[in-house]
């Protein structure tokens, strides 16, 4: 039997996605199933949570150009609306991130709403009448601070970027451990929307063993989806362009327009159940 349309996933849906190791393909993952998510006519925001501001700058924001940013969100309580910058792709949109972010933490550390800082910006966005977007993405740096912890509480889902290397499997048990803790302490709405296997590459027999390895351990929750070692999509943000800009046609640029359809599969599952 459909929900009742008063429990439907909320509009913005908001999908973050983390990983405590670096290298794993976090910001490639933001950049392009946004992308792709907009080619299929989603309106999506982009919001980069990473001190290094690669997302930005692979959507041809140059640093330049980044009046407000999302420091101006968690330290002064600046609306998204003021901060968001529209890209070369249409429907998507991007707050930007500047090194300011790396003082974010000392900054609001004895603030008594230091975990909830974006939860509330990002809440304002759906009391609008017409909400400007209909998924927001969080890129969240890589390590485990009041910024990812910012952003998963504000968020409703996780997506978890995992590269396919030895030790796929016990980075994976840290992130999980992280959602399940800001579960229970501080949003309890927060879940695991999928995990993504990346830099698979299939001339390597490691990177199979991991795709079995972490499909036995965690079943439905990795997305069919696998996101191949591509150097088009390496290549593409020295150009500030998502790959799927930059060679639509390439292996990862494929991978990702059939995740965005994967994603979009789950939300309808979840809309049904």
């Amino acid at each position: 039997m459909p929900q009742n349309p008063e429990r439907l996933p909320p509009i913005p849906r908001v999908l973050v996605i983390a990983n405590q190791k670096g290298g794993v393909g976090k910001t490639t993952t933001a950049i392009n199933l946004g992308t792709a998510l907009a080619a299929i006519g989603e309106r999506v925001l982009i919001v980069d949570l990473d001190p290094q501001g690669n997302a930005s700058t692979g959507l041809g924001i140059g640093r330049e150009n980044r009046l407000h940013s999302t420091y101006d969100i968690l330290m002064d309580g600046m609306a998204i609306r003021q901060v968001a910058r529209d890209t070369v792709v249409p429907r998507l949109s991007i707050a930007p991130s500047t090194l300011d972010l790396l003082g974010v933490e000392l900054e609001i550390a004895s603030l008594q709403d230091r975990a909830f800082r974006l939860r509330k910006a990002v809440a304002d966005l759906g009391t609008e009448a017409s909400p400007p977007y209909t998924y927001v993405l969080i890129d969240c740096p890589p390590s485990l601070n009041l910024l990812t912890i910012n952003a998963m509480a504000a968020g409703h889902a996780v997506l978890v970027p995992l590269q396919c290397e030895f030790f796929a499997l016990e980075g994976l048990s840290q992130i999980l451990g992280t959602v399940e803790r800001v579960r229970r302490g501080l949003n309890p709405e927060l879940s695991i929307h999928g995990i993504v296997l990346t830099m698979y590459d299939g001339r390597n027999n490691l990177s199979g063993q991991v795709v079995e390895d972490v499909r036995s351990h965690m079943g439905e929750k990795v997305y069919d989806t696998i996101i191949p070692r591509n150097v088009r999509i390496s290549e593409a943000p020295s150009h500030g362009k998502p790959a799927i800009l930059y060679d639509i046609n390439c292996a990862g640029s494929q991978a990702y327009l059939k995740l965005a359809s994967e994603v979009i599969q789950r939300e309808r599952v979840l809309r049904a159940a």
